[in-house]
């Protein structure tokens, strides 16, 4: 196997799992695994010019955004998230999380645990694209805001701006939305307040 071939595999075996990740947050389940094979073959392709001046994470990263981007701006992509559910409206079709006084054995707190996750992704994904877009990178992806500004081909200075008014607008929405406390195991949880319909 030529050497080219071997450094691509094991690239790919490494950074595959993690772009698959990001790019499922991004775009959703249905787009992530095309988006992903797109974004390897560009990486397969552009590996022998690839000279080093970034990291070669932050390089496969803006190379997925760039990829997330152009599939963002395709007809077919716009008309798809026109139909399908607003995180918001799925978040609204998870079951109450019981109330704090009758705590539910571990098998449930795991449940709730994930309910709760996939309450505060759904803020997430409210956010507009390029605060999400830095978040995702900084929170989830654990990258420093100099590589978020290589990866986005942004100023460092913007970076953290935008993670500021992400963090902010996060934050607003979920005091807004959401009672916390502590549990039994005293963790931070949380509750969606009923509609006042």
């Amino acid at each position: 196997m030529p050497e080219h071939e071997l450094e691509f595999q094991q690239i790919h075996d490494v950074y595959r799992p993690r772009i698959a990740r990001y790019l499922a947050r991004l775009a959703g389940e249905d787009d992530a695994e095309d988006l992903c094979q797109e974004v390897f073959a560009k990486v397969d392709r552009g590996l022998g010019s690839f000279r080093a001046e970034a990291g070669l994470s932050t390089w496969i990263y803006r190379i997925a955004t760039n990829a997330f981007h152009d599939r963002l701006r395709s007809r077919s992509y716009r008309q798809r998230r026109m139909e399908t559910p607003s995180p918001a409206e799925e978040i609204d079709g998870l079951k109450d999380v019981p109330d704090t006084a009758d705590r539910p054995p571990s098998a449930e707190q795991q449940v709730i645990r994930e309910e709760m996750i996939a309450c505060i992704r759904g803020y997430i994904d409210q956010l507009p694209e390029d605060y999400r877009l830095v978040l995702l990178l900084s929170e989830e992806e654990g990258f420093k805001n100099r590589e978020i500004a290589e990866i986005l081909q942004i100023s460092l200075e913007n970076v953290k701006i935008r993670l500021h008014r992400a963090r902010a607008k996060l934050k607003e929405s979920l005091e807004g939305h959401c009672d916390f406390y502590l549990d039994e195991r005293s963790e931070i949880a949380c509750d969606r307040r009923q509609n006042d319909d």
